[in-house]
């Protein structure tokens, strides 16, 4: 182990959800002697899974912070129920003697997940219960909002992930085999190739075109489903299923962009680049991904449907498009950022206290970092880098070198930068 690094522990506890059978399972990292940064402790979740022990957590730790990983309660609840997870998490943090700050911190969907609880703290459920939102939230009680929000590659956003998986081709919600092969996105005929596709412009308009289509097409169907629940005529009491074929959000899934690399693949404006050499150069940021998701899940129930609830979908899957949706090489466009809860801009649109983005140029959605940081009106104290070669999670992404090594070792050319920032006086440590 380097000098600069400390030796760790980690501790399981098991946090307490009031008024609820389920624990938050959790494991505390932390220095075997905590020193000034341990004054500043990190929540570090996933939205939909167990991140018990993260790399991120550990990372933290040998910094001299505390970092806890935890699980959320139930990987299938409705959005609500794990920002109570949050909320456990936090509540645990604070009662620690010695700890002073609690930070969030989201990585991919996880930032979905942060991104809302950040924004119910500061301003309320209310937040999420307006006309403009697909579902209202519950009422979740007070929530304590964290001193500060890092988001290290953030997804889109649940409901826009979920949209960007979106087979447009599906000719039957009640079959994921019924295909239109006009817009089948592996035929060749319409331009795919394994190696990397090059779509036509006129063919990528038309999925674009179909997959909001059928986006708002499945909104209306389970609005329709929750009128009937909450009239009493539904399928049960408080819920009923919600099978989607061909939308999981599961990254094999994602649809388009993963193939025509030439999508999603540069920021708009110029950002700071951390290099492997220790330098970071100011400059309009390219994604160095290669193409990947060589065929299709549609027809798979296990691996390309959607398996939720009405209200589950509503309020974690979904979210609003216009006629205009689509995306081209640095934008995304005709997406309702504020209709649902379950996106991460939108979200961050409400969000004051200080704000780290990063995103991993290896990675297929590090992009979302400048769309986050281009809706943040809010936040004073925000800051936005780029790490070259890093995959989404983090590691470099030895699939887009040029030669053995090229990319060094992002992790740690991550985290440092994360100290960095979480360790500047006056932001969260005392001058």
């Amino acid at each position: 182990m380097s000098e600069q690094y400390q030796p760790i522990k980690s501790s399981y506890a098991r946090l307490d959800k009031k008024g609820t059978w389920q624990g938050v399972q959790s494991l505390l990292f932390e220095p075997l002697k905590p020193g000034e940064k341990s004054q500043i402790a990190v929540i570090v979740m996933h939205s939909d899974g167990d991140h018990l022990a993260p790399q991120a957590a550990s990372e933290l730790a040998k910094r001299g912070y505390r970092a806890l990983g935890a699980a959320v309660s139930e990987r299938d609840n409705p959005l609500d129920e794990k920002l109570l997870d949050v909320k456990a998490c936090s509540d645990y943090l604070r009662q620690i003697p010695g700890v002073r700050k609690v930070i969030t911190m989201g990585h991919s969907g996880g930032a979905t997940l942060m991104s809302a609880y950040q924004n119910a703290a500061e301003n309320g459920v209310q937040a999420f219960q307006g006309p403009e939102k697909l579902i209202k939230c519950s009422d979740l009680g007070e929530l304590s909002p964290a001193d500060g929000v890092m988001l290290l590659d953030s997804n889109y956003g649940n409901g826009v992930m979920t949209l960007l998986s979106l087979d447009p081709a599906v000719a039957s919600e009640d079959s994921g085999k019924e295909l239109d092969p006009e817009l089948d996105l592996f035929d060749p005929a319409n331009g795919y190739n394994p190696k990397g596709s090059t779509y036509s412009a006129e063919f990528i308009r038309k999925y674009q075109k179909a997959q909001g289509e059928r986006n708002n097409r499945l909104i209306d169907a389970a609005l329709e489903r929750l009128h009937a629940l909450d009239s009493g005529k539904g399928k049960y009491a408080d819920d009923e299923p919600f099978i989607v074929p061909g939308a999981a959000q599961n990254a094999y899934n994602n649809k388009l962009f993963p193939q025509d690399i030439r999508l999603l693949s540069h920021t708009q404006k110029a950002w700071p680049l951390l290099h492997a050499d220790g330098s970071i150069t100011n400059q309009i940021i390219p994604c160095v991904r290669r193409a990947k998701n060589d065929r299709s899940h549609t027809g798979s129930y296990r691996q390309g449907a959607i398996k939720s609830t009405v209200r589950t979908y509503l309020n974690s899957s979904a979210v609003r498009t216009t006629a205009d949706f689509g995306y081209n090489e640095d934008s995304m466009y005709g997406i309702d950022w504020l209709s649902s809860y379950s996106c991460t801009p939108g979200n961050m649109m409400g969000v004051s206290a200080p704000t780290l983005l990063m995103g991993m140029t290896g990675g297929y959605e590090f992009l979302a970092a400048e769309i986050i940081h281009e809706n943040t009106p809010k936040i004073a104290d925000k800051t936005i880098a780029f790490l070259e070669g890093a995959s989404h999670v983090f590691f470099p992404a030895k699939d887009c070198e040029a030669y053995p090594g090229q990319f060094g070792d992002t992790m740690k050319i991550l985290f440092d930068y994360v100290d960095k920032w979480l360790s500047q006086k006056g932001r969260f440590m005392i001058e």
